[in-house]
């Protein structure tokens, strides 16, 4: 063990103090260096040559890190300057058509009067040709799969709008999908309105799904779009809704087309197969299919029996439990076309999963253990085996696939503004002060202490830390009886600490504090732990110097993330340069990847924060490599309040009153004049009026005040050339 530093002299004394009689000085038992006093200062100067002499790092050492070209692979890499991109033509894009994060952020969050679009973070970024690629990929999966296994019949999608009911989403889908005849499912009477509507510009052969529990009013409406000449399928998840149909057909003169949803045998173990098996939430027995069977037969409607779906839960883990639900269920399907149904489709619901930890695993609800050709080979195999042994033609299939179609599309980007450690902060006290401190404290600790000494001169390091956690508990038993003060605690604090980073003991773990609602943004990780890969989105030229977990800004204590993918407890993180956007520095932006599904649709308004701010990217080949096509600003302070029943106009002018009364009561001591005071007034006043307009996220210093929420900004597809040349990102060198 290297010699210990020992006295401090009285003249170092903190001013306005004086050491107490007797003794008054204590050794200071910290390691360092032979013949070298310590000092914080040459603690975090020997950590810094240790981390500068630990060898070169790379982008390429951050991709493996934090295994981006593992579950990010093909539409997300690292540049050579260190910034995520995204690749929005998979593994089409060539090298100049990759999309550089930081520069979209850039772009979008820069103030108006420097060229940018004036957005505040959190800010989701979508990549509409990301979503192009992931339908066209889908259909080439099964296109493949039926010509190779000469399938005879075709395959068409219905995208479940309920992963993200978004108007653009929505509309790109039924937009890219039209050559696919690619269609949507509704379940709900809202959902099912917008997919009508959406539809209506669709191609008129693709599928309207009507999932769901249904009364009179969804079933009317469904028959309304089927008198639409939409292609709608009302699909039965109780048995009781054939009653319903049947009797609202015949009033509203409607012939239309039913499917039941089949409560298979089949279901897989993890999180996601809960709703599937026997004791299912959704779905009819065989028994009940039957009757059902017996009734349209009974009503001269068994002809309109056309489609079969079932699931078996979402993020299917492997192939072979696909095959085993598809097989089960095609035998269901024959068996309806030996009863006389005039069976057409069988619909094989979602659980195409995706691989959120890039582990490519069966073995987790985070990964799936196959890509999207396998999938569709393993369903068109099972199908087609079925359905030849029983002689029955083959049916189209369609899936609806949510999840592996919209989840790559959207990237959640936010700012850490701040870092903190748990431990106490040795740096923040001088050994001198630490020194005198401790030398006031009560006989007991003071025996504490000098055992510390002791075993740290002996070397004998879990005795030492032994020592450390008794000296500091017995501190702050004493500091709640009254007997030190808090300066000797925290003195006793640090100098513990220095012993536990000495020995490898302290929690390396820092809390980043980021711009952001975990609850509205993020609801899945709160409620049912999902978890998706989080990275920083730029800075990956750089060795990641902490670990950190995420605090977000509600007022909840499971307002933080502290789980990621890999089964880390804490991620790599960079040091915010200049203590963040509370400091002078530069600004730390951190990307959740793949939560395009879902995450949107179920975020709420916890501590009314409000959702993020939303642009639409797409790739451009001009001399810049992409165009903002929309923009809108996140909710505003007064959006979020009139959500919760509060009408903000109201509350404005409440709140005007009061601050005219005020400065009425001023009038008697304020010897200003009356300009100067109804100026006051209305600076006030136009104060309270700018915060009910802003979003309710955190606003960084000397950054411009974001978009309230009446500005929006769109460029139709007539427009988009001339959005190329105008909103295109310049490249910075």
């Amino acid at each position: 063990m290297p010699a210990l530093a020992c006295c401090v002299d009285a003249a170092h004394a903190p001013p306005g103090y004086a050491f107490p009689a007797g003794d008054s000085s204590l050794p200071f038992p910290v390691p360092c260096l032979p013949g070298v006093p310590l000092s914080t200062t040459s603690i975090h100067a020997a950590a810094a040559a240790s981390e500068n002499s630990s060898g070169h790092w790379s982008p390429s050492l951050s991709a493996e890190l934090y295994k981006i070209d593992a579950w990010g692979a093909p539409y997300f890499s690292v540049n050579s300057s260190g910034n995520v991109s995204a690749r929005p033509y998979g593994t089409d894009t060539l090298p100049h058509q990759e999309i550089d994060l930081l520069k979209i952020v850039k772009r979008v969050s820069d103030p108006k009067w420097a060229g940018g679009l004036g957005l505040q973070l959190p800010l989701i970024v979508r990549l509409p040709d990301v979503l192009k690629n992931r339908l066209e990929s889908l259909q080439s999966a099964f296109d493949f799969a039926i010509q190779s296994q000469a399938y005879e019949a075709h395959y068409q999608g219905v995208y479940p709008v309920k992963c993200n009911q978004d108007r653009f989403v929505v509309e790109d889908i039924v937009r890219f999908g039209s050559p696919f005849r690619f269609g949507l499912e509704a379940g709900s009477k809202p959902e099912l309105l917008l997919a009508m509507n959406c539809l209506c510009k669709g191609n008129p052969e693709a599928l309207l799904i009507c999932n769901g529990f249904k009364d009179v009013e969804y079933i009317s409406l469904a028959l309304i779009a089927r008198k639409l000449s939409l292609k709608t399928v009302i699909v039965l998840e109780q048995e009781e809704e054939i009653d319903l149909v049947i009797e609202m057909s015949k009033k509203m003169s409607v012939r239309p087309v039913v499917g039941v949803r089949a409560k298979l045998r089949t279901k897989h173990s993890g999180h996601f197969g809960s709703t599937s098996g026997e004791k299912g939430k959704f779905g009819l027995t065989t028994t009940q299919i039957l009757r059902v069977v017996k009734k349209l037969e009974q009503a001269g409607m068994l002809d309109c029996f056309q489609l079969l779906h079932f699931h078996i839960g979402s993020q299917i883990p492997s192939t072979a439990l696909l095959s085993d639900g598809a097989s089960e269920a095609a035998q269901i399907y024959c068996e309806l076309v030996r009863l006389g149904a005039r069976m057409q489709v069988i619909d094989i619901g979602g659980g195409l999963g995706i691989d959120y930890d890039g582990s490519k695993s069966g073995d987790s609800d985070l990964s799936v253990a196959y890509g999207l050709e396998e999938y569709a080979l393993a369903v068109v195999q099972a199908v087609k085996f079925v359905c030849d042994r029983k002689n029955v033609k083959h049916p189209v299939i369609c899936s609806e696939s949510g999840r592996a179609i919209v989840s790559h599309h959207s990237i959640l980007i936010f700012e850490a503004m701040s870092s903190s450690s748990t431990s106490a902060s040795a740096a923040s006290m001088t050994s001198y002060e630490m020194q005198y401190y401790l030398s006031r404290l009560t006989e007991d600790a003071r025996a504490d202490y000098r055992n510390l000494t002791a075993s740290a001169i002996r070397g004998e390091h879990e005795a030492c830390l032994l020592y450390a956690d008794q000296l500091k508990q017995s501190c702050v038993d004493q500091f709640k009886e009254g007997n030190i003060g808090m300066e000797q605690l925290a003195a006793v604090d640090a100098l513990c600490e220095l012993f536990y980073k000495t020995f490898g003991a302290s929690d390396p773990v820092r809390t980043y504090h980021v711009n952001l609602s975990l609850f509205t943004s993020i609801p899945d990780f709160w409620g049912i732990g999902q978890l998706f890969p989080i990275v920083p989105i730029h800075r990956l030229d750089q060795r990641p110097s902490a670990r950190g977990i995420l605090s977000d800004l509600t007022c909840d204590s499971d307002g933080k993330i502290d789980k990621f993918i890999g089964g880390e407890s804490s991620l790599p993180l960079h040091e915010i340069e200049g203590g963040g956007a509370g400091g002078n520095g530069g600004k730390y932006y951190l990307g959740m990847f793949l939560g395009g599904a879902y995450e949107e649709a179920l975020g709420g308004i916890h501590n009314l924060f409000g959702g993020p701010s939303v642009v639409r990217v797409s790739q451009s080949d001009g001399p810049y490599s992409f165009s903002v096509t929309q923009a809108v600003s996140g909710p505003s302070c007064g959006d979020v309040l009139r959500v919760m029943q509060y009408e903000p106009e109201l509350m404005f002018e409440t709140l005007k009153h009061r601050v005219e009364e005020y400065c009425h009561h001023d009038e008697d001591s304020d010897d200003s004049d009356g300009d100067h005071r109804m100026g006051s007034i209305a600076t006030v006043a136009n104060c309270l009026a700018t915060y009910f307009h802003n979003m309710p996220y955190l606003v960084a210093p000397c950054s411009a005040t974001g978009m309230n929420n009446s500005d929006f900004y769109y460029c139709n597809d007539d427009d988009y050339n001339a959005a190329a040349d105008t909103c295109a990102v310049e490249d910075e060198k």
